[in-house]
């Protein structure tokens, strides 16, 4: 009898804890079920409360609404021989002005022989090129309607900057007037030839979804305002617009002001003038150490040009360039871009760093030289279009190789021959012919008439004009 009286309280704290462990779960989990609905239902109570992002998604909505009317799908047919074939789609656009002008990238139309162009409302129309200039990569079209334009705003004389809200329109894989978003990543990049770019580079870089189609496209601010063109993206797979990469989150604009210096000069039927500074600068980034502390970097004065604009204005050698007009500069390709966005004797603020302080010197720019808009990457790719490669000689531009089989070699160039003029005008070395080349029109497919003289037989032999053009 005593065993059991022992035994009883024993069992029955072996019941409860059995007991408890069977239920203590289930009412915690109805506890937290408990609190969860209460957390959902003040949550549900703010975001029906508070019209935050209602407001947002009716000003993203705005910006949709007011953009794409002014973009445009672009299609370009292209022929081998006499038969043309179309290449699919190809890129986008916008509507610059009122007398049917189209803005979109250089490399989207190069070579093509017909342009369809489709707006907002279904309508498509042929599109003339009237002007192209691949060291930016603008191109400008025409298309001959009356009406129905509506030209796209534009944020003239606004800066953007670094984490400003953007948005991205185009035809991504050929899914017209589609619209991304982003922010402004960076400022003042330099693509370089790992993007396959090798013109003037002063990007805008963002984290908008591009992808290739949004070539040409415009990307527009918060107010819905045009603040560059989109132009290139950065991918593991392929680092151009024009290959099959995706958008890892790098994506390039060209700023506004860039392109419209070099539209408006395209519209008006002109060539291209570029702003020149006419300095050389040393090739490593220059750092600034002032009373044992860091200033900053920037760019050293080396030497300068023959009648340089920026000697003239009182810059001297030595001078340490930080800054043009606001905008820092670390890398001479970004410094050479915001100049060439100028035009000749326009007046740009030079922020120096001289004798242990800051300067800001105005200089009117002077017009930059066709042959200071070339280097290497230049004749690199000049090459690898056309299969010719020529040097410097005492007697001339000398063609030192042609590749079997290229454009050149089917064109009639032969190694030893002097290349006296391109697209007519007289060569003196190497740049001068390439820029010759560029300016005549080589990187848009145009046929570029070059005069040749026999190796050796200048004197006796007449010149002879060859054609030549990338297909």
């Amino acid at each position: 009898m005593r065993r059991f009286v022992a035994l009883g309280p024993a069992l029955l704290v072996l019941v409860t804890s059995a007991l408890l462990l069977l239920l203590v779960p289930g009412l915690v989990r109805q506890a937290d079920w408990a609190a969860t609905y209460a957390a959902m239902n003040v949550s549900q109570q703010t975001l029906d409360d508070d019209d935050l992002l209602k407001r947002f998604d009716t000003l993203t909505r705005a910006v949709a609404t007011s953009v794409e009317p002014s973009v445009v799908h672009i299609d370009v047919a292209q022929s081998s021989g006499d038969v043309m074939f179309r290449r699919g789609s190809s890129g986008s656009g916008w509507v610059y002005d009122d007398a049917g002008h189209i803005v979109t990238n250089a490399h989207v139309v190069r070579g093509a022989r017909q342009i369809s162009v489709q707006f907002h409302d279904g309508r498509v129309e042929i599109a003339e090129v009237v002007g192209a200039d691949p060291l930016t990569d603008i191109a400008v079209l025409d298309v001959p309607v009356s009406g129905g334009l509506f030209p796209a705003r534009r944020a003239a004389g606004d800066r953007v900057e670094q984490g400003d809200r953007v948005y991205a329109f185009g035809s991504p894989f050929g899914f017209k007037f589609s619209m991304s978003e982003g922010i402004v990543s960076g400022l003042g990049r330099t693509a370089g030839p790992n993007l396959g770019f090798t013109g003037f580079t002063n990007f805008i870089q963002t984290d908008a979804a591009v992808n290739p189609g949004n070539s040409g496209g415009p990307l527009v601010d918060r107010r819905g305002r045009v603040v560059g063109m989109n132009v290139a993206i950065a991918t593991a797979r392929d680092t151009s617009d024009e290959g099959e990469g995706q958008s890892a989150g790098i994506s390039f604009a060209i700023p506004l002001q860039t392109i419209e210096t070099v539209v408006e000069q395209l519209i008006s039927g002109g060539k291209v003038a570029r702003g020149f500074l006419g300095i050389s600068f040393e090739r490593v980034p220059f750092v600034i150490n002032h009373d044992g502390g860091f200033k900053g970097t920037g760019l050293r004065i080396e030497s300068f040009a023959e009648e340089s604009p920026s000697q003239a204005a009182g810059l001297k050698v030595g001078d340490v360039i930080v800054a043009l007009d606001g905008q820092r500069v670390q890398e001479m390709d970004v410094l050479r871009s915001i100049i060439t966005s100028y035009r000749p004797g326009q007046t740009v603020k030079v922020r120096v760093w001289r004798d242990n302080n800051y300067l800001d010197v105005p200089v009117a720019l002077g017009r930059m030289p066709v042959a200071a808009t070339v280097d290497d990457r230049f004749r690199l790719r000049v090459a690898h279009a056309t299969g010719l490669l020529f040097a410097s000689d005492p007697g001339g531009v000398v063609v030192t190789q042609v590749i079997p089989e290229s454009i050149a070699d089917k064109a009639g160039f032969k190694v030893g021959q002097i290349i006296t003029q391109v697209g007519g005008e007289a060569v003196d070395d190497v740049r001068d012919a390439l820029g010759r080349l560029i300016e005549a029109g080589i990187l848009e497919g145009r046929t570029v008439d070059v005069q040749v003289l026999p190796s050796g037989e200048e004197g006796h032999a007449p010149p002879e004009t060859l054609r030549l053009k990338i297909k």
